[in-house]
C-alpha cells in the first residue's frame, strides 16, 4: 500500500533505474553500491505492493507497474528539488546546456542567459542533434537543448516542454572550390540533381535528416548516403571533404576552414529552432534561458518568417502549438 512517507531516496532509486534500464548504469549514477540500489528498489516494490522492474540476465524492462509510477516518481523528485532551492540556503545545482554546436543561435541565447542570471551555473554541452539530446534529456543526464522539436518521436515529445525561438535560414556549406561557391545566393532549383549530404545514417540527428529529405523531395535533390560518424569539427571536415558532397546547414553555422556558406533562396527553405527542456522541470537557469530566447527572438525578429518561405505543415503548427 503506498504510503505519504516514502523515502524520496528510493525514488531517486527507482528513477535511475527506469531511465538507464541498467542497474549497474544507474548505481554509478547515483554514486551507490549495486547492492544498495538493489536494496533500495526491493524496499520500494515491498512499500508499494507492486512489481516494478522484469530482471533477467540479459535485461530490464519496466513492468506496468513501473510505468504507472514513472511519472510520479518524477513529479515527486522535482518538488523535493524545488523545495531545496527554494529553502536550502545554497545555490541551484548546474543546469545542463546542450548547444549542438559552437558559434549557433543556441550559444547565443546561452551568453544572453548568463548574463541574465549570474549567479546561475549554466554549462554548455555539445551532443550534436536533438534525437539524441532529448533522450539525454528524458533520462536527466541533459536539462535543455534546441532544435527540430517536430522531428521526435511522439513518446518523446509527450515528455517534454517546448519554446519557439527562430525560423533559421538554411544554406549550403561548400568547398571554396566549388562551382556554386562564387554565387551570393544559391536557388533550390538550381540543386535539382545535384547529391547532398545532411547527416543520413547519423542517428543521433534523425530530425535534420528527416527535415532535409522533405525539402529535397520537392526540389528533386538527393539525399547522399551515410559516411562514417564523426566526432569533432576536424573529423567531420575530413569526413565529408572525403564523399566530395555540399552539406545543408543553416545560414547561422560558423562555416569550416576552407569552404563557405552560402544561403538557400527561391523560396528560402527554413529549420524550425526550439527550445526544449524536461517536462515539469524547476530550475532558476531553465527560467533565464527561456527569458533570453524570447528577448533575441523579439530584438532580432526570429520568429517573423520571409515572404514565400518553405516549412513543413507539421513543423510549422509545432511552432505554435506548445502543449
Amino acid at each position: 500500500m503506498p504510503t505519504p512517507d516514502t523515502d524520496p531516496r528510493l525514488l531517486r532509486a527507482f528513477l535511475a533505474v527506469a531511465e538507464e534500464l541498467h542497474f549497474t548504469r544507474a548505481a554509478a549514477r547515483l554514486f551507490v553500491a549495486q547492492q544498495a540500489l538493489s536494496r533500495d528498489v526491493r524496499r520500494l516494490e515491498r512499500e508499494l505492493g507492486a512489481e516494478l522492474f522484469v530482471r533477467t540476465t540479459r535485461q530490464v524492462a519496466l513492468t506496468p507497474d513501473g510505468e504507472r509510477l514513472l511519472p510520479y516518481a518524477r513529479r515527486v523528485l522535482d518538488a523535493h528539488a524545488e523545495l531545496a532551492g527554494a529553502f536550502g540556503g545554497g545555490t541551484a545545482r548546474p543546469l545542463l546546456v546542450d548547444l549542438n554546436s559552437e558559434g549557433t543561435t543556441a550559444a547565443r541565447v546561452l551568453e544572453r542567459a548568463r548574463e541574465l542570471a549570474p549567479e546561475c551555473e549554466l554549462m554548455a554541452r555539445f551532443e550534436s542533434g536533438l534525437t539524441w539530446a532529448a533522450s539525454e534529456i528524458l533520462a536527466g543526464r541533459l536539462d535543455v537543448s534546441f532544435g527540430r522539436a517536430a522531428g521526435l518521436a511522439p513518446g518523446v515529445r509527450a515528455g517534454l516542454s517546448v519554446q519557439p525561438v527562430r525560423y533559421e535560414p538554411m544554406a549550403l556549406m561548400l568547398p571554396a572550390s566549388h562551382p556554386l561557391a562564387g554565387r551570393e545566393v544559391i536557388p533550390l532549383s538550381e540543386l535539382s540533381g545535384t547529391t547532398v549530404y545532411a547527416g543520413a545514417g547519423n542517428e543521433r540527428t534523425r530530425e535534420w535528416t528527416e527535415l532535409a529529405a522533405l525539402l529535397f523531395a520537392a526540389w528533386d535533390i538527393e539525399l547522399a548516403p551515410p559516411v562514417p560518424l564523426a566526432v569533432g569539427v576536424a573529423e567531420f571536415q575530413r569526413v565529408t571533404a572525403k564523399a566530395g558532397h555540399p552539406v545543408l546547414a543553416v545560414t547561422g553555422f560558423p562555416p569550416l576552414p576552407g569552404s563557405v556558406l552560402r544561403p538557400l533562396v527561391e523560396p528560402v527553405p527554413l529549420s524550425p529552432l526550439m527550445l526544449v527542456w524536461r517536462r515539469g522541470l524547476r530550475h532558476p537557469g531553465v527560467d533565464a534561458v527561456r527569458s533570453a530566447s524570447a528577448q533575441l527572438s523579439r530584438e532580432n525578429g526570429w520568429l517573423v518568417p520571409p515572404p514565400g518561405a518553405w516549412l513543413p505543415e507539421g513543423d510549422l503548427s509545432l511552432m505554435y502549438d506548445r502543449s
